[in-house]
């Protein structure tokens, strides 16, 4: 874990650049395309020609003598849930920054989103098991716990469980909310749950991936490759074409399986690289989204 005061550190720059993303590049967009989640209950008034059968209140009726209908009104508040994959694969690959911190910062931009729009804002932060949830509160004072938690956060699990984590959410997120799902994909078994989610929630996969997972390094000879979720550990030639092509097959197989997913059940991917810009795309997210609402 990072010393205090570097960990400190991190969490101020990455307030401020994602703070200033927020507000320079996001404005408006985050809001524009998920405001109006749900009807809440307003109050009661008299019924009036044209009002639907449907929004009698019967016992206010009763009490009344007239009939009298239940008025609800657009929500505006939203509710942003992100949950994190902290398996130990965040933390392998070959790009300079590991696919963890980059996911970390992107927590905390979406964090920032929500709090900014005055929403409420959940982490939840999963292996092969739940290892964090914080329920969504607002707040600067909560915004900056759940950058922390991202940031300092130590996992006790290595493998990963993508359904599970679904299931959680399933389960504590009662209320409509827009839900975050930060991770690779790569696991098996999330179909079913993910489906079941985004019947309830509006779900936003957003794929974080390392180049190695697609082809090789194009480097030679023999390397050791662990398994950064098993720990078991192979030797490969870099250098043998037939192990290339193998493992190239192997890995676009893997990724159509999960966009094939997506596609399915019609969810908008947001897609990163370490390295990368991730405010571009989740703008471009948010732009499309909006286009589609207003067509």
């Amino acid at each position: 874990m990072a010393a205090p005061a570097d960990l400190i550190r991190k969490i101020r720059r990455i307030e401020i650049t994602t703070r200033r993303a927020v507000q320079d590049t996001l404005a408006g967009g985050y809001h524009s395309v998920f405001k109006g989640r749900g009807m809440a209950f307003s109050e009661v008034r008299p019924y009036q020609a044209g009002d639907e059968i449907r929004s009698i209140d019967w016992n206010v009726t009763a009490r009344m003598g007239e009939p009298f209908v239940k008025v609800f009104t657009e929500e505006r508040e939203l509710t942003a849930l992100i949950a994190v994959d902290r398996s130990a694969s965040q933390d392998a690959g070959f790009a300079p920054q590991a696919k963890a911190e980059v996911s970390a910062e992107i927590a905390a931009l979406l964090v920032f989103s929500a709090l900014e729009n005055g929403d409420r804002a959940g982490l939840l932060l999963f292996t092969d098991r739940i290892e964090r949830y914080v329920p969504p509160r607002r707040g600067k004072k909560h915004g900056l716990r759940l950058i922390t938690e991202t940031l300092a956060f130590q996992p006790r699990g290595r493998g990963t469980d993508i359904a599970g984590a679904l299931e959680h959410v399933i389960s504590a997120q009662r209320r409509k909310a827009v839900v975050f799902v930060v991770s690779d994909f790569l696991a098996d078994g999330y179909e079913n749950p993910l489906a079941v989610l985004a019947r309830r929630h509006d779900v936003v996969p957003v794929v974080v991936s390392d180049p190695v997972e697609e082809k090789l390094p194009e480097i030679q000879g023999l390397w050791p490759v662990t398994d950064a979720e098993t720990g078991e550990t192979a030797l490969l030639d870099f250098s043998d074409a037939q192990t290339r092509t193998a493992y190239s097959l192997y890995a676009r197989e893997r990724g159509e399986k999960r966009d094939r997913i997506f596609r399915k059940l019609s969810l908008d991917a947001v897609r990163v690289r370490p390295g990368d810009d991730y405010v571009a795309p989740l703008a471009a997210l948010f732009r499309a989204r909006a286009r589609r609402r207003g067509s």
